[in-house]
């Protein structure tokens, strides 16, 4: 009975709405902007994917970071960069499912090269502990200096309001706080490349249900979303995802600027619907409802399915940076209008470097 209430009462917020709403129509939009593309041949785009050798440094196999791998898309997506020939660090929040995980992908492909990081992507203190134990590890195994590929999937989808250490919003902290701060610490090594490396960031077709953006301290931190009665969980998503959209397409745009021959490359990668635990914490019913919804559409995807789209942004050739993979075989397409403004682009990135660099000097002194 509590559970049913609690059900209705979930159906009867603005978040259900907005999630019942906008997010089929954002996903039905891509879908339609992939389809007319391909009918018209307009800016739609397939890549051809370049060999795991084009990321081989000396006899040393690829390293690539995934975080979010103990479970769904980051899971499935870790198999297969292993049987790529990719050296596979998982990073996730629980030592119990990164060993559940590193067992299975050993029992599946006994050679995969694997290494496990327990690291909380919400926790600045806990990422940048990641930050020096990689390049620790990365001594000690007598590897390069150097990681080729960084895989930013992690993302949860809170029901309620749970702030960090810093004061943060959670979700937001996860979703994008963490993967740009990741980003920024790991650029030193993604930079130190002999061969061209990338970086690759999850986003989501929710995305497009973002009509305006504020990129100040408050809003980027999600400290503004606290003073709601009500938390605004799929609002909150969506501003997640734009802002690691328009991160994307900034990290480009900065590193194109530098005159530095080891190109890193920036993609965005959105899977579309997939059937994960993400929404774990909303109740029962409503997981139940849109998980049947979206397959009588036949826009559900499993996790091994929708794996592919990110393997085929993260084995791209190099000059596809800067762009927004949608519906796998290396398809491209174009993300909202607004996400595309290089204006509000500057902007996050400006406060996200002022958030960036007070953690870091509260942490290191």
């Amino acid at each position: 009975m509590e559970k049913l209430k609690e059900a209705l009462s979930f159906i009867c917020s603005y978040s259900f709405w907005r999630m019942a709403l906008f997010w089929n129509i954002a996903l039905l939009f891509s879908y339609f902007q992939l389809r007319k593309n391909s009918l018209f041949g307009s800016k739609s785009s397939s890549s051809s994917s370049c060999s795991t050798h084009s990321f081989t440094t000396n006899s040393h196999s690829p390293v690539c970071v995934i975080t979010g791998a103990t479970s769904g898309l980051g899971k499935a997506t870790a198999f297969k960069l292993s049987k790529k020939g990719f050296y596979v660090v998982l990073v996730g929040r629980s030592s119990h499912l990164l060993s559940k995980t590193l067992s299975e992908i050993k029992m599946e492909n006994e050679d995969a090269q694997l290494k496990a990081f327990e690291v909380d992507l919400s926790s600045f203190q806990s990422v940048l502990k990641f930050r020096n134990s990689l390049e620790q590890w990365l001594l000690e195994a007598d590897l390069h200096s150097s990681v080729q590929l960084l895989v930013n999937n992690a993302g949860i989808l809170a029901a309620s309001s749970r702030p960090t250490v810093e004061g943060f919003d959670r979700m937001i902290a996860t979703n994008y706080v963490g993967a740009f701060s990741l980003t920024k610490l790991l650029l030193p090594l993604l930079r130190n490349s002999p061969v061209p490396s990338r970086v690759v960031n999850v986003t989501s077709f929710t995305h497009r249900a973002v009509f305006a953006g504020r990129f100040d301290m408050d809003s980027v931190t999600g400290v503004n979303f606290s003073k709601s009665k009500q938390y605004p969980c799929a609002t909150i998503y969506e501003y997640s995802k734009f802002c690691l959209l328009l991160f994307s397409y900034e990290l480009h745009r900065q590193l194109h600027l530098m005159d530095d021959s080891h190109h890193i490359s920036v993609v965005a990668v959105d899977p579309g619907a997939v059937k994960t635990n993400i929404m774990h914490e909303l109740p029962s019913y409503i997981q139940v409802i849109a998980f049947w919804g979206l397959k009588i559409l036949r826009l559900m995807q499993s996790s091994e399915d929708a794996a592919e789209s990110v393997i085929d942004a993260a084995l791209a050739p190099p000059e596809i940076s800067g762009k927004y993979f949608f519906g796998g075989n290396g398809r491209t397409i174009e993300s909202s209008l607004l996400s595309r403004d290089p204006k509000l682009a500057k902007e996050l990135w400006d406060t996200s470097c002022l958030i960036f660099n007070e953690l870091q000097q509260t942490y290191t002194g």
